[in-house]
């Protein structure tokens, strides 16, 4: 072939390659813009609280189902909610009674909790002299005093629930389970206040104060009577500068002798006797 042919050839080729390198670019600009159709972009959904022409009341939220409970809010035990049972006279009255059964799993699970949250205002022993009120905060209530003892159970865990003078609720923190437990810890706690001889069980061994304190290394002093103030306020010494009373150091606490449940009231006592409850869930945080 001479150089005039080769010269030809290319000058052919040329255009050919041309043509289809446009045609390639065409095919892929078809391909994009299919891939940019807005179907993804605008999804024939609803959104809430907006219009909608797809049902005859124009509302894209349906209404529930009637009879409909969301998951968790039966509460068909009222009592175990509530801390309340309907009365005679139309009113809700308080019960001193358990929904469950106050075993020592719910004694200890109410233990740890009013150690949690309650302890700062009440104390460790329930006499109303926690930390925050030694530091000038409203006196709380003396859990163990003749008040509180006739109080029924069910009025702590209404108290917990709903807040009671100076007291805030306590339904956002605690469980309803945990209330429970707490109120039954309450009770025990006001019986170990109190204990007398003829209370300590048979076959249980009672030892002195002074001979746990000597086994665990306390000093004598740890185990001996000691008085309480009136007030945690009125018993601290006033600062004249600020005219507010001084800041005093945390008052001692006596260890706290659980007492077991069976010095509780009888079993019987423990049920809702105006409707059966239902088995509480296990206690959680």
């Amino acid at each position: 072939m001479t150089t005039s042919g080769i010269k030809m050839k290319q000058l052919s080729s040329g255009p050919r390659r041309l043509r289809s390198v446009a045609f390639l670019g065409a095919a892929s600009a078809m391909l994009l813009v299919a891939g940019c159709r807005q179907d993804m972009h605008n999804q024939p959904k609803f959104v809430p609280q907006r219009g909608t022409t797809f049902y005859a009341d124009h509302r894209s939220e349906r209404p529930q189902v009637a009879g409909t409970v969301a998951r968790g809010e039966l509460k068909e035990d009222t009592y175990f909610y509530t801390g309340t049972v309907e009365g005679a006279n139309g009113y809700r009255e308080e019960r001193d009674a358990l929904p469950f059964p106050a075993t020592m799993t719910v004694l200890e699970r109410g233990q740890e909790r009013f150690n949690i949250y309650c302890t700062p205002c009440h104390s460790r022993v329930g006499n109303g002299l926690g930390a925050i009120v030694s530091r000038g905060y409203k006196t709380a209530g003396n859990l163990n005093d003749d008040v509180h003892r006739a109080q029924p159970l069910s009025h702590y865990f209404y108290v917990m629930t709903h807040g009671y003078g100076a007291m805030p609720d306590y339904s956002a923190q605690i469980a309803p389970v945990d209330r429970w437990a707490i109120a039954a810890y309450i009770r025990a706690l006001q019986l170990s206040q109190h204990a007398a001889a003829k209370d300590v069980p048979a076959g249980v061994t009672v030892q002195p104060l002074k001979s746990i304190a000597e086994a665990k290394g306390l000093p004598a002093s740890f185990a001996e009577p000691w008085e309480l103030p009136t007030t945690a306020v009125d018993a601290l010494p006033a600062d004249k500068s600020q005219g507010t009373p001084a800041m005093a150091p945390a008052y001692p606490e006596t260890p706290t002798v659980v007492v077991p449940h069976t010095a509780l009231p009888a079993s019987g006592a423990h049920t809702n006797t105006a409707k059966p409850a239902a088995a509480p869930p296990a206690p959680g945080n």
